[in-house]
């Protein structure tokens, strides 16, 4: 349990434009972590191991790529108890994303909305921070770094920014992930149809081949899928990710769909909507991915994680380890332990 419950601080922070209170909050942890201030949020990990893609996670509970684009906060926001942290989107160079204001809350639904449109400091200083933590790793925590395309390369290179991605991260990844399922970069999603996405991870694979023997370790690769897909475009996904011998799938990302927030304030904002609405969505397509896969091939379930039971709903659904994000902003630190014990007990 940590020192300063995050009931205490909910209130404020959500008193706050959201993406002022993400930056506050995330400026906190990069300056506090590795200190003796990081005891108010730090919290004992549960001890649940299990092996997924040759590696060992110390428990299957693990922070979703997108709330620390840039790697600045690891060893702090591992303090929180996660088994694995994967930080990023980063792309090559870096960008601004999209106009401001461009994340909102719904908190009747527990949802978030976002067009932040991987916004990051670009590939150079990524590395550095990633570089830079420390404790995270030392204590058995895995670190996945995911990687895109910037918004002014165009779709038909998209296949060069993330040969650059894989390049500049390989030597510092426990595992790397494919993000090809943002919908806040322009045409992003499409490099999930099936030409283009053969290309592409045939491409990834083949650079993967050569760094493996250039730094003397295989690390694996996972690709980031949208919950927006039907059951035969799932199956397309799925075996386009074997026949290209990728290690494994992150299902889901955020989801276009407004149907579960219909009526609320904000709920017609462009961009990707997370958090609760988006749970069984993504259960779905998980579900349809494990039958398309079948049983070993490794699957991450996110999307909608809020409670114990909701992340023992994805293993239900066929995941085998689970990440949360928006269950953060309105849960707190305490959900990871939540969750972590849900699993292990389960």
């Amino acid at each position: 349990m940590s020192l300063l419950p995050y009931a205490l601080t909910r209130p404020f922070l959500f008193g706050l434009d959201p993406e002022a209170a993400h930056d506050l909050t995330l400026g906190s942890i990069a300056k506090l972590q590795n200190t003796p201030a990081m005891c108010l949020w730090q919290q004992a990990r549960v001890d649940d191991p299990v092996t997924v893609a040759g590696l060992r996670f110390p428990n299957r509970v693990g922070l979703a790529a997108g709330l620390d684009k840039n790697g600045r906060c690891i060893d702090g926001l591992g303090a929180m108890g996660f088994g694995f942290i994967e930080v990023g989107t980063v792309t090559p160079l870096g960008q601004p994303g999209n106009p401001k204001p461009r994340m909102f809350r719904l908190p009747a639904r527990d949802a978030l909305i976002n067009r932040l449109g991987f916004n990051n400091e670009g590939l150079q200083s990524f590395i550095a921070n990633v570089q830079r933590a420390r404790s995270f790793r030392a204590a058995g925590g895995l670190l996945g770094l995911n990687i895109g395309k910037n918004a002014a390369t165009p779709i038909e290179r998209a296949v060069d920014d993330y040969l650059l991605g894989l390049d500049g991260v390989y030597a510092h990844a426990d595992y790397v992930t494919v993000n090809i399922s943002s919908p806040n970069t322009k045409n992003l999603r499409a490099l999930q149809s099936d030409e283009a996405l053969d290309a592409l991870l045939s491409a990834l694979q083949a650079r993967r081949v050569q760094l493996a023997q250039q730094h003397g370790r295989r690390v694996p690769m996972f690709v980031k899928i949208a919950p927006d897909l039907d059951e035969a475009q799932v199956g397309v996904i799925a075996a386009t990710l074997q026949k290209n011998g990728i290690d494994g799938v992150i299902a889901t990302n955020t989801t276009l769909s407004r149907e579960a927030v219909q009526g609320l304030p904000h709920a017609e904002e462009a961009g990707g909507l997370s958090g609760a609405p988006v749970l069984a969505a993504s259960n779905r397509v998980i579900a349809q991915l494990r039958a398309a896969l079948g049983a070993g091939y490794p699957i991450i379930g996110v999307g909608g994680v809020m409670s114990g039971a909701d992340a023992r709903s994805k293993l239900q659904a066929g995941a085998d380890l689970v990440q949360i994000y928006t269950g953060l902003i309105y849960r707190g630190p305490e959900l990871v332990r939540e969750a972590a014990l849900a699993l292990k007990q389960r």
